[in-house]
């Protein structure tokens, strides 16, 4: 398969408090890899340094096949290694079609202004237009994003990184504060929606044991800064001390 995204040695201090501690591992295309562990473990300090928004103490981040050290969050985005952001909650009075222009915008080189409707640029209006209705969301361009429903913020927060148009995503608990009945929905929305939008891959961090058992294709997990597992989601949720040190019990039914 071919390789997207290596991690190389990669080693985050907070003082003397070590977040990430060597940590190496690839990802390849057409891969769903789940990062799973306790609260503290590393998982957001990794996601937030494969994206650029932080730099490591040591090693390096390569994507395909060179090094992106020293880039941002918008240049690593622009070379298709992006990550959701949860930028709905900053800009609360933007509309939806505001949120995912701004992504599009980003990926031209144009300047996004308020001042102007996204409909005055016909491409980026045909592309907002596009992944609006990838995410079921073309009845709600014109909402602020103020008055969307937690499950609605967050397809808008995928929905504007998957405007970049990366080939590789990064998601940070892309269904926290949703009720469990909608999980699934939004998972499928997601999985569907970033396939049709030419996404390869996706790393995503996520507790919920059911969706990583049914969605991901590969765990990673993580204890104190490290990595303490790497298998594929059926290995995985075979072994049962594996699972139990690194995240705790799971129901017997999310293990498969």
């Amino acid at each position: 398969m071919e390789m997207l995204l290596r991690a190389r040695e990669i080693t985050k201090r907070y003082g003397k408090f070590i977040a990430l501690n060597d940590v190496s591992f690839d990802v390849s295309k057409g891969e769903v890899i789940a990062i799973v562990g306790p609260n503290g473990a590393g998982k957001t300090t990794l996601v937030n340094t494969l994206a650029g928004l932080y730099s490591p103490d040591s090693g390096d981040v390569m994507f395909e096949g060179r090094s992106v050290a020293g880039l941002g969050p918008a240049e690593r985005a622009r070379r298709g290694l992006a990550r959701s952001f949860q930028l709905v909650s900053i800009y609360p009075t933007f509309t939806v079609s505001d949120m995912i222009a701004v992504a599009a915008f980003t990926r031209t080189g144009r300047t996004f202004s308020l001042l102007r409707t996204v409909s005055s640029f016909a491409a980026e209006s045909a592309e907002v237009l596009e992944i609006a209705a990838s995410f079921g969301l073309t009845d709600r361009l014109s909402v602020k994003c103020s008055a969307l429903s937690q499950g609605e913020k967050k397809l808008v927060d995928i929905a504007s990184a998957l405007a970049l148009r990366p080939r590789l995503i990064l998601l940070d608990e892309p269904t926290s504060g949703i009720a469990s009945a909608h999980k699934h929905r939004i998972m499928e929305t997601l999985l569907e929606a970033a396939k049709r939008c030419g996404v390869e891959s996706i790393v995503l961090v996520e507790h919920d044991m059911e969706l990583i058992a049914r969605y991901a294709t590969r765990v990673i997990g993580f204890r104190s800064g490290n990595i303490a597992a790497d298998l594929p989601t059926d290995a995985f949720f075979s072994e049962a001390s594996v699972i139990d040190s690194i995240v705790g019990r799971v129901p017997q039914h999310a293990r498969g």
